[in-house]
């Protein structure tokens, strides 16, 4: 049984060296150059060359390197008796913690205004805003949402949430389906997009919805790119009904040069850093689950396919 690493954006030798640090008796390859393809039963990708997977005649586990696997999901050429797993790490969701609560921190606290004044050479004191009038609503309460609402609650800030099925996190309201999803926009000031990417999530972020948060309302995507419609929020910030975004997600990435959302005053870009996996952490997940495979064990963090 041989594990393949098939990663073509990624520099594998450092996902090589932790994983074998863990598990030096497995055979580990790297596509392209992967040997017989009947032998590979696992394979550990990112953003893998769509229809790979029909080379891998007994491919049994098909591992994301992150945890998103919206992009994998794509791929026709998945076998169905393959199973697909993804990366659940406690860093993942610290990092994702981290990036909200300054993009949250950044924008309350009204540091891109500063930033342009200190270009003007102005001193312009603006009106302090308080943490515990802030409303932060946050769309997608997996495990990663439920995270990220409770350390915004515990800091102080009014946290609201939105989810497919009713759920119960202390002091969070969460909003549950469709028909409470106006209710949860109406009481967001500042929208913290975390949602799966699915046919169903695709372009959630649009004029509809996007108009029904309150004036002045402030967005922050770090979910997937497609989930928000690009001109849709531009129109809305320029009519200033919305004071402006944070994205880390793109549709295209990277973003392209002549990108109107790189010049915009009122939103902030990163490369899609909020979260990034280390191999080290994960090294014995990705292990634990091949031995799994080999002995037929159930799989840790297994995908519905189906559900995407």
């Amino acid at each position: 049984m041989v594990l393949s690493l098939i990663c073509p954006t990624k520099d594998p030798s450092p996902w090589v060296a932790a994983i074998q640090a863990v598990a030096p008796d497995i055979d580990l390859r790297i596509w392209p150059d992967d040997g017989d393809k009947a032998d590979v039963t696992f394979t550990l990708v990112w953003a893998q060359p769509q229809g790979i997977f029909s080379q891998y005649p007994n491919l049994q586990v098909i591992s994301s390197m992150g945890a998103g696997v919206d992009n994998l999901l794509q791929d026709a050429s998945i076998p169905p008796q393959s199973a697909v797993v993804r990366m659940v790490d406690p860093r993942l969701v610290s990092q994702m913690g981290d990036y909200v609560l300054a993009a949250v921190l950044n924008h309350v606290r009204q540091f891109p205004q500063y930033g342009q004044s200190q270009q003007h050479h102005q001193w312009q004191p603006l009106q302090p805003r308080n943490i515990d009038e802030v409303t932060v609503g946050v769309m997608g309460i997996g495990q990663i949402g439920s995270a990220v609402a409770a350390r915004l609650s515990q800091l102080g800030f009014q946290v609201v949430g939105w989810a497919r099925r009713a759920k119960s996190i202390a002091a969070v309201q969460v909003f549950a389906g469709q028909q409470q999803l106006s209710d949860f926009l109406a009481a967001s000031k500042i929208l913290v997009c975390l949602l799966p990417l699915t046919p169903e999530t695709e372009n959630i972020l649009n004029v509809d919805t996007l108009s029904q948060l309150p004036q002045g309302a402030y967005v922050i995507n770090v979910a997937r790119g497609d989930h928000l419609v690009e001109q849709d929020l531009l129109s809305l910030i320029n009519n200033s009904h919305l004071s402006g975004a944070c994205l880390d997600v793109f549709r295209q990435e990277p973003l392209p040069p002549d990108h109107p959302f790189w010049s915009h005053a009122k939103i902030t870009v990163t490369p899609h850093i909020a979260s990034l996996t280390d191999p080290i952490s994960v090294a014995p997940q990705i292990v634990d689950n091949y031995r799994r495979m080999t002995t037929g064990q159930p799989l840790l963090n297994q995908v519905d396919r189906p559900r995407g």
